[in-house]
């Protein structure tokens, strides 16, 4: 199966046309379109409104800094949780030397 529909190539072809010309607007101000990549993204989403066969919008890609939080926490939590390990311990080492007295 093809990946664009004929109708979904019209509307791209069109879309580039208007953006040639200075005619494509985008948004609700209505700012003219300058950008290539824009014009084929506007020419794709007007081509799935009238049912063309356009594959799916590619998922939102994670910042950097989101891995780096991730990270962060999962070192605070495991850092607890060895301080909470050494306690209890150091707890039964202390009840330990107590018994043997």
């Amino acid at each position: 199966m093809a990946k664009y529909g004929k109708k979904a190539q019209s509307q791209v072809k069109r879309a580039m046309h208007e953006r040639k010309t200075g005619k494509l607007k985008r948004g609700r101000r209505g700012k003219t379109v300058t950008s290539r990549r824009q014009a084929i993204a506007i020419g794709f989403s007007e081509a799935r409104k009238a049912g063309a066969t356009v594959p799916n919008k590619a998922g939102k890609k994670t910042s950097r800094t989101a891995p780096r939080k991730q990270d962060a926490a999962l070192s605070r939590v495991r850092a607890k949780q060895h301080e909470m390990a050494y306690a209890k311990h150091h707890e039964d080492q202390v009840a330990k030397d107590k018994k043997n007295f």
